[in-house]
C-alpha cells in the first residue's frame, strides 16, 4: 500500500515546529522572507477582507498578509503543533486578532463556496495525493476575480546552479539538520530528494495546467535563487 502523504507530513512537521522559522531562514540562505513578501504582494485582497492561507504552518505568510494587506486571515494547517508554534509570534506582532487558526486539510476545506477574497499556500502540493484535485478544492472557496498564489521549491535548470543546489540540499542541509535535532536530520535528508522527485514527475508546465484546469486565469510564474523556488499566481475566472 502506498504511504499516506498527509499522515507522513503530519509526522514530519510535528517534530520540527519549534525551530521551523529559524531553520527555514537558514536552509533558504535567508531568502524565504523575500519569497513570502513577493507572494503576498501578488494577492488582490482589499483591507478588511478575508484571505485563506493553506498549509499555513507557523503562520509566516499569514502575518505578512495581515500586516501588509490589512486583511483578516484564516490559517489552515493539518499540523496542530505548527499552528500552536505561530501563536506567540502572532501575539508579539499584534496580529492575533486578525489571524484565525483552523485545523484541517487542503483536500477537504471546511468552508463554503466562494468564501474568500484571496487564497495563498506554501509547500503544499508535494504532500497531497492529487495536486490537481487539491487545486480545484482551493479554487472552490475563492470568489470569482479573487487571486490565488503559491510558493514552492523547485530545481534549477542551469547545470551550474543545479550542481550548487544538489550540494546544498544533499550535503550542507543534512549537516545543518543533524546538528540541530534528530527530527531536523530526518527533514533535511528528506527535502532535497522529495523536491527532485516531485519536479521530475510534475514539471512546472503541469503546475500551470493544474491552475488553469481549476478555473484560474492569467497564470504567471516567477522563479527565485537561480530557480530554487517559484511563485505561481493567477485570478479565478468570473
Amino acid at each position: 500500500m502506498a504511504p499516506d502523504p498527509n499522515r507522513f507530513a503530519k509526522r514530519l512537521f510535528a517534530g520540527i515546529a519549534p525551530q521551523y522559522e529559524r531553520m527555514g531562514a537558514l536552509l533558504s540562505l535567508g531568502q524565504d522572507r523575500r519569497w513570502r513578501r513577493f507572494l503576498v504582494s501578488k494577492t488582490n485582497a482589499v483591507p478588511g477582507s478575508w484571505t485563506l492561507d493553506v498549509a499555513a504552518g507557523t503562520q509566516l505568510v499569514c502575518r505578512e498578509l495581515a500586516a501588509r494587506k490589512n486583511v483578516r486571515v484564516v490559517a489552515l494547517d493539518q499540523s496542530e503543533p505548527m499552528l500552536r508554534a505561530g501563536r506567540e509570534p502572532n501575539r508579539l506582532a499584534g496580529l492575533d486578532d486578525r489571524i484565525h487558526a483552523v485545523l484541517g486539510q487542503a483536500e477537504h476545506l471546511p468552508f463554503e463556496d466562494q468564501a474568500f477574497d484571496a487564497v495563498t499556500f506554501t509547500y503544499l502540493l508535494r504532500y497531497v495525493e492529487d495536486p490537481a484535485a487539491t487545486l480545484r478544492e482551493l479554487a472552490r472557496v475563492l470568489r470569482p476575480g479573487g487571486s490565488i498564489a503559491m510558493l514552492e521549491f523547485h530545481v534549477p535548470h542551469a547545470p551550474l546552479a543545479r550542481a550548487g543546489w544538489w550540494i546544498h540540499t544533499r550535503v550542507l542541509m543534512r549537516l545543518l539538520g543533524t546538528a540541530v535535532s534528530p527530527a531536523w536530520a530526518r527533514t533535511s535528508a528528506f527535502l532535497g530528494p522529495n523536491v527532485s522527485r516531485f519536479v521530475g514527475a510534475h514539471p512546472m508546465e503541469e503546475w500551470v495546467h493544474w491552475f488553469q484546469h481549476a478555473g484560474i486565469r492569467h497564470v504567471r510564474t516567477r522563479t527565485f535563487l537561480f530557480g530554487s523556488a517559484v511563485v505561481l499566481r493567477g485570478v479565478k475566472g468570473k
